[in-house]
């Protein structure tokens, strides 16, 4: 079968082939649950026993297929379909199996599978690929556990940000370097920025994802085509210092830090809300928010105040205005409140761009195939973005999803997943034939 002889009857046969792989999926995605249950959802913690067992799980079942099984630096983990042409770039499909704390059991791993799908409809097909076809299990994305985005894939690019391998897990303080060992990779090479991938050797990276806000089932629709995966800012650890002091202490004494916490909140609110109504869409989240838990009570005027700060934005420029707006209310607010603010460690990520040519061959795949689409920006970050910043051509695929996610509600209907996966395999099928 070649990319220019295709037919109709080739086009339905995409669509069997992938339609015959639902029982072996629904047990697979049962088997992956099952292996990583912490009622209520899942937990696969990165670089733990749960994301340990995601991992073990696909090379396992990369191995009874078959297929070449292999790992990097970082413990990311490679299924692969070896292509006629040894130095043709290969297509990497994939995502993360590492999940949020009582997570859901969709959300990253919806994408590693999709990539086995299309490995199977290759075969399936008596399709012998020109270049490797990849299916890749992410690492450490979920930035919940070490504070670090996309560890995994900038890991495997070379490109995991100075000073990332010594941040320590949020509930037991354990070091990335020594986690990365401990699950079988090599946090020296990391260190040395040894690359696995090259970016002038893959095709495309692409990523299948549950959506992660109800676009899709407002819409009444299975699949959407990404138009592009924010980057941030972010400050995991910041705080605001003034000083602890009676409750009757009259307002003009007082350095409260509570209430410039609040000023600084509806400023970013404001700020947030001025970038939306000029047409650029961004998203603001004080995930930590509180006062000192050791000191803080009813009768006590709020001498410290902790937060979290992420910013998301599909534009640089976006993201560079609202953090100098952002930087310049603080000052405004320490002179008012009589209060400092230590923002700590700042990470940041890059906007991942997705690339139109694969964005346009997607939807004329969705529309040999019969299934309605709409383009959807992704409101979250992905590994997809990581790749994007290190110049590989990337887009997305959302599947429609109920509940949101990063909780166990997630609502993934697999007869959907299916429809994605039909999706992605016909535009690889004109790819690699």
């Amino acid at each position: 079968m070649t990319a220019t002889a295709r037919t109709p009857h080739a086009d339905t046969a995409i669509a069997q082939a992938v339609a015959a792989q639902r029982e072996w999926v629904a047990a697979l995605f049962d088997r992956l649950a099952a292996g990583s249950r912490d009622e209520p959802g899942v937990t696969r913690d990165t670089y733990g026993a749960g994301e340990d067992f995601g991992h073990r799980l696909l090379a396992e079942h990369g191995k009874a297929r078959g297929l070449a099984v292999s790992h990097d630096f970082a413990a990311n983990t490679y299924v692969s379909l070896q292509g006629r042409e040894a130095n043709a770039p290969r297509i990497l499909m994939g995502s993360h199996l590492d999940s949020v704390p009582h997570g859901g059991n969709f959300d990253g791993a919806a994408g590693v599978v999709a990539g086995l799908v299309v490995i199977e409809t290759l075969r399936a097909l008596g399709i012998a690929p020109r270049c490797d076809v990849t299916a890749m299990g992410v690492r450490a994305e979920e930035s919940v556990w070490f504070q670090v985005s996309y560890i995994g894939s900038r890991s495997a690019l070379g490109a995991l940000p100075d000073g990332a391998l010594e941040a320590k897990r949020i509930d037991d303080g354990r070091v990335l370097a020594a986690s990365i060992d401990a699950s079988g990779g090599d946090s020296a090479a990391i260190r040395r920025r040894e690359r696995h991938l090259d970016p002038a050797t893959i095709r495309a990276f692409l990523e299948v994802h549950i959506e992660q806000a109800p676009s899709l089932v407002e819409s009444r629709l299975p699949v959407a085509i990404c138009t592009g995966v924010p980057g941030n800012f972010r400050y995991p650890d910041a705080r605001i210092v003034g000083r602890h002091d009676h409750v009757g202490t009259p307002r003009r004494f007082r350095r409260d830090a509570a209430m410039a916490g609040a000023e600084f909140a509806v400023m970013l609110d404001r700020l947030w809300q001025e970038e939306e109504q000029a047409g650029f869409p961004m998203a603001v989240t004080l995930g930590r928010f509180h006062t000192d838990p050791a000191v803080h009570g009813l009768t006590t005027v709020p001498g410290s105040f902790a937060f979290s700060l992420d910013v998301r934005a599909y534009d640089p420029a976006v993201l560079e205005r609202v953090e100098a707006k952002m930087l310049a209310g603080i000052g405004e607010i320490e002179a008012r409140r009589r209060v400092s603010f230590e923002l700590g460690t700042r990470a940041s990520a890059a906007v991942g761009p997705v690339d139109p040519g694969i964005v346009a061959g997607l939807e004329a795949a969705a529309d040999r195939q019969g299934i309605p689409t709409m383009p959807l920006g992704s409101p979250a970050s992905h590994d997809s973005a990581a790749f994007a910043a290190a110049g590989v051509p990337i887009a997305m695929l959302f599947v429609r999803n109920e509940h949101g996610s990063h909780n166990p509600l997630e609502a993934m209907e697999i007869d959907d997943f299916l429809a994605a996966c039909t999706i992605l395999a016909d535009w690889v099928v004109r790819e690699v034939a």
